[in-house]
């Protein structure tokens, strides 16, 4: 009986000291969190503060692992980030204020760029130096309601007549060989197109649209997550934050050593864009404001009025639930 009794002992011992690694392995996998990321769009300039949070390891020492998906045919970023599916994701004001007036409970968290470096190009030989030389011309674009609706406001504007431009869709289709054939005119963000079409020595004329009306000074990019996050993992989006302005610091103010972190993450990205498109964009990522990431109020309320006064939102958003600062770090 002794005996049984010590080989029981000792199996319960021999139990305990197996168990002990797992319970360390345990309180070790607990001290990291995996989260998801899914970027609108293949990696770019946009997106290379994310990749420097990923690389100098800000994410690790706030005890994250990002995951970084690329957007596909399984729903937008808008969608899948509501769900759930993605705890953060990049999206644009635009879609968001139209996503929050279809009551999709999404939040901009920060914006990537500070003020709205897209607008109309077109070839200079086009002789397009306002919106009252659209007339007669071909604009090629995505086949957005709000395309049309900013055209219109633009040419009106102009006292130019909006029915004299002829308006296709070019989809995915690369814009600037398409300047070149089908169309006169196209809309482009000049961080990444227009440094292209330097690039290819392409000499193009903009109007942008921060110009054309105050209120279309949007937002666009901007890191979005959805109101559960928010309200049950307040810490992780605070970490999560943390970690991306930092990268996007850096990226401010180390432009060249950054555009190589993205060359290494975007291997299909033509190298010599990237560096000439960093250059560009790292000094617009906070502009003026007082941090990076920073938004106000009269940039949601105004870009959510246009719209509404055009018919292009079901009903007027609550810009103040749009977005929120409070996630961004101090300083």
């Amino acid at each position: 009986m002794k005996k049984l009794l010590s080989l029981l002992i000792i199996s319960l011992l021999l139990l305990g000291c197996s168990a002990n690694p797992s319970t360390t392995d345990s309180s070790k996998a607990e001290s990291t969190t995996e989260v998801t990321l899914i970027l609108d769009w293949t990696p770019n300039t946009n997106h290379t503060g994310i990749f420097v949070a990923k690389d100098k390891g800000y994410f690790a020492e706030e005890g994250l692992v990002v995951k970084i998906l690329e957007p596909s045919s399984s729903g937008n970023v808008e969608q899948l980030v509501a769900a759930g599916k993605s705890e953060f994701g990049i999206s644009q004001q635009e879609q968001v204020t139209t996503a929050r007036a279809n009551e999709v409970p999404i939040v901009s968290l920060a914006a990537i760029i500070q003020h709205n470096t897209s607008g109309f190009a077109s070839p200079t030989m086009k002789n397009i130096h306002n919106a009252k030389d659209f007339e007669g011309k071909t604009y090629g674009g995505w086949g957005l309601p709000s395309e049309d609706a900013i055209l219109k406001a633009l040419m009106e504007k102009d006292k130019a007549d909006f029915s004299k431009i002829k308006m296709i869709n070019i989809g995915e289709a690369d814009q600037l060989t398409s300047l070149t054939k089908d169309i006169d005119l196209t809309w482009i963000f000049y961080g990444w197109t227009g440094i292209e079409a330097e690039l290819r020595q392409q000499p193009l004329d903009m109007l942008w649209l921060k110009d054309v009306d105050p209120a279309l000074d949007f937002y666009t990019p901007v890191v979005i997550t959805n109101e559960a996050t928010i309200k049950s993992q307040p810490e992780l989006a605070r970490k999560f934050m943390k970690a991306v302005s930092a990268g996007y610091q850096f990226a401010i103010k180390n432009p060249a050593e950054s555009a190589e972190i993205l060359i290494k993450n975007a291997p299909e990205a033509n190298p010599e864009l990237i560096r000439k498109s960093q250059a560009w964009l790292s000094p617009q990522y906070q502009a003026d404001a007082t941090r990076w990431g920073e938004q106000k109020i009269q940039v949601w309320e105004s870009y959510a009025k246009w719209l509404v006064e055009r018919d292009l939102l079901p009903q007027m958003i609550d810009p103040a639930k749009a977005y929120t600062n409070d996630f961004l770090p101090n300083s």
